[in-house]
């Protein structure tokens, strides 16, 4: 189960790392912390709350958290994370630098923050912090951070850079769904389709569909020469994501 957790996570909060074991099968936080009153627990419900999208109930925990452990840099860690969630970038900034004053070795939060200030636009120190948090020994999670350099550096506009630390994360992790999608993008754009499909079908082996994949699968399919394939894909993006970003450029007359 804690296994399954974890890739979970994985998947759904590639930008969040947090050192703590998730139990996915608490339902209430009277049940969990009814023989155990520590922080660990709170910030793990914490954690799975806003997994599920209970932003005032994960609060709540990591407040709890707070309380009993008020410098525990993963407490920050996960209040910053909660604070982005809630676009509140001063707070989450705020939350991020103490967690690093009180932690400065610490990968998850080096890899957080600095996926955090790639994100504003503050790509030199975001790529220092990711840099260190894919070298430190004790990480044993790379690809997260190698991702997150990956479109640190997309948004930089140096793809040939982004594309090498999508696949030095492939290597540590050849599962991890997020990199996938983004090689995906970049084989498409750079004309190599049948790459496209590959990553697609490895992407589509632990994660589901997206807009932005449905997107790259229906260009990549009409640009090999497959009509029908193309349009059963437009057809889905248009069913299943019908207020996307992505079904919205479908022409009127495509349909």
């Amino acid at each position: 189960m804690l296994h399954e957790t974890a890739k979970i996570i994985d998947r759904l909060l590639p930008a969040l790392l947090l050192v703590v074991v998730l139990t996915s099968c608490a339902s209430s936080t009277d049940n969990v912390t009814k023989n155990d009153d520590s922080a660990s627990v709170y910030l793990q419900l914490g954690v799975r709350y806003m997994d599920l999208g209970k932003l005032e109930v994960a609060k709540e925990n990591l407040q709890r958290a707070q309380k009993k452990e008020p410098n525990n840099p993963q407490v920050l860690n996960a209040f910053a994370f909660l604070y982005e969630k809630l676009n509140d970038y001063d707070q989450a900034k705020e939350n991020y630098e103490k967690a690093l004053d009180i932690s400065p070795d610490d990968w998850s939060v080096q890899n957080n923050y600095g996926r955090f200030l790639c994100d504003r636009g503050e790509y030199e120190e975001g790529m220092a912090l990711l840099t260190k948090a894919i070298s430190t020994q004790l990480n044993d999670r790379q690809w997260l951070a190698l991702t997150n350099a990956g479109r640190c550096h997309l948004a930089m506009k140096q793809q040939q850079s982004a594309k090498a630390y999508f696949k030095q994360a492939l290597i540590l992790n050849t599962a991890y769904a997020p990199a996938l999608l983004e090689m995906q993008k970049i084989s498409y754009q750079n004309g190599e389709y049948w790459a496209a499909k590959g990553y697609l079908q490895r992407y589509l082996s632990v994660a589901p569909h997206t807009s932005g994949t449905l997107w790259y699968a229906m260009q990549t399919e009409r640009a090999l020469g497959n009509a029908a394939l193309a349009k059963e894909y437009q057809n889905l993006l248009l069913e299943e994501f019908p207020l996307s970003d992505e079904a919205k450029q479908i022409k009127p007359v495509l349909r």
